[in-house]
């Protein structure tokens, strides 16, 4: 599984938004660590600058002092549509007939290659592999003198997830797809205006929470403050991504008006009520099973304790597409705490399990730790279907539960039981109900129809 990426705006006039954006971005590394780009308008000029890696790898002070301006967008990637490659990072930048727009997207299209076509017979300059590119031409393209029929013209062609920050010489927008699949926030900071994927963004940089932006709403912003200009239903209702609640999200975000660490402790604690079990020790997988293993931990009356620790310098494992690479991490992302688990019975909660690599590593670290019993609980059900909508899920025959009973997969990790979290457990967890959820990695029930198993360099040039 392949992280979401983040995007952040900020409009402040009489400030400069570069830092603001900055560490927004730093916040939503989570969401992507392959590149990070910031773009900045004084209303003269876009100025932009992309590099590949790391927030604080790509940015100093330098860098920072030549992107002046009262608005900005920022964007942390990883590769869901396009390769791995200084020319897809974003933010994107586009010159049309009569404006030209700077671009930040999370999610991905369903139709861009019809989009990609229709854009290269209008003469738009096409030159990268990433979806996000032809948001960009098709908004400074579009057929219409405002916003808001630029706005409505773009979201009559585009199928597909998109959370995206906007951005003029002087302006800024947020625009969240119909469906609402990736998250879109909007807070206020000093007399300006901050847009960012997640809560956590806001906080890090000292704005205040206001709202989420409504799945299909576009807001404005400029010298007349912030408004909505445009609204699109959807036929299908909402259908917001379960795994930003899941794995995506930080802990300390809030998502539908919860706060993602109490929805994974109401995860953990329904894993305990469908699967109990006769141990000494829940410990949970670092860093984002931690609260779920609480919930399991209080729920059962099985104690707590730390089984794992992490090296923190090790990023996300699943942000290597080598394998080779993916077992190293695992090896050298965990250590077992053996004077702690040496002679006990495991209760371990993780947050789900995608191909089943990293698992198998994790439970052999534990058993050579000392641990003599593993009873893995698992915060996901079954994954079976590659996500279309903005993660990079396998395709369904490196899915590990794709072809492969219950018994068969706890069998190939190694454990001595396994539970996955129900499809009502989970959406109870969430208190969210099912028909305003996308749930298609686990019922291959899209709420849009999509392309199957489109590669995701089919729009490399």
């Amino acid at each position: 599984m392949q992280e979401a990426c983040g995007v952040v705006g900020v409009y402040d006039p009489g400030h400069d938004v570069v830092r603001p954006a900055f560490f927004g971005l730093y916040a939503l590394q989570h969401r992507g660590q392959e590149s990070v780009g910031i773009a900045t308008g004084d209303g003269e000029t876009i100025r932009i600058r992309t590099a590949m890696g790391l927030v604080a790898q790509s940015f100093n002070e330098d860098d920072l002092a030549k992107l002046p301006g009262h608005v900005g967008i920022g964007h942390t990637r990883y590769s869901t549509t396009g390769s791995s490659d200084i020319k897809n990072a974003q933010p994107f930048v586009s010159q049309g007939p009569e404006i030209e727009v700077a671009i930040a997207h999370n999610g991905n299209l369903v139709n861009a290659l019809e989009l990609r076509d229709d854009l290269s017979r209008w003469g738009a300059d096409i030159t990268t592999g990433s979806d996000s590119e032809t948001i960009a031409h098709l908004l400074s393209h579009a057929p219409a003198a405002e916003w808001q029929g630029r706005i409505s013209y773009a979201m009559g062609r585009l199928r597909g997830a998109y959370s995206l920050t906007i951005m003029t010489k002087s302006e800024l927008l947020g625009v969240r797809d119909p469906l609402g699949v990736r998250p879109l926030v909007i807070g206020t900071i000093n007399d300006g205006w901050v847009i960012a994927s997640e809560t956590c963004a806001l906080d890090h940089i000292g704005a205040d929470f206001l709202r989420e932006i409504d799945p299909g709403e576009a807001v404005l912003i400029d010298k007349d403050g912030m408004r909505t200009i445009y609204r699109k239903e959807s036929d299908h209702g909402p259908a917001s991504c379960i795994f930003e609640h899941i794995y995506f999200a930080r802990p300390d975000s809030v998502l539908d008006g919860k706060l993602i660490y109490n929805s994974r402790m109401a995860m953990g604690a329904e894993l305990a009520k469908e699967y109990p079990v006769d141990a000494d020790m829940v410990i949970g997988v670092p860093d984002s099973a931690i609260a779920a293993a609480v919930g399991y931990s209080k729920e059962s009356g099985i104690p707590y304790g730390e089984g794992l620790v992490k090296n923190r310098y090790v990023g996300r494992t699943f942000i290597s597409p080598d394998q080779r690479l993916r077992d190293l991490g695992v090896r050298t992302k965990f250590n077992p705490l053996s004077d702690i688990i040496k002679g006990k019975r495991l209760v371990v909660v993780d947050d789900s399990i995608v191909r089943g690599t990293t698992t198998p590593p994790v439970v052999n670290l534990l058993r050579k730790g000392g641990a003599v019993e593993i009873h893995l609980r698992v915060c996901a059900p079954p994954i079976m279907y590659p996500c279309h909508l903005g993660v990079d899920f396998p395709t369904r025959k490196e899915l590990l539960a794709a072809d492969k009973t219950e018994e068969e997969i706890k069998k190939f990790l190694g454990v001595d039981s396994l539970g996955y979290l129900s499809h009502e457990g989970l959406l109870a967890s969430i208190e969210t109900p099912k028909s305003r959820m996308c749930m298609a990695c686990f019922t291959g029930n899209h709420p849009i129809p999509v392309q199957l198993e489109m590669d995701k360099l089919a729009l490399e040039v």
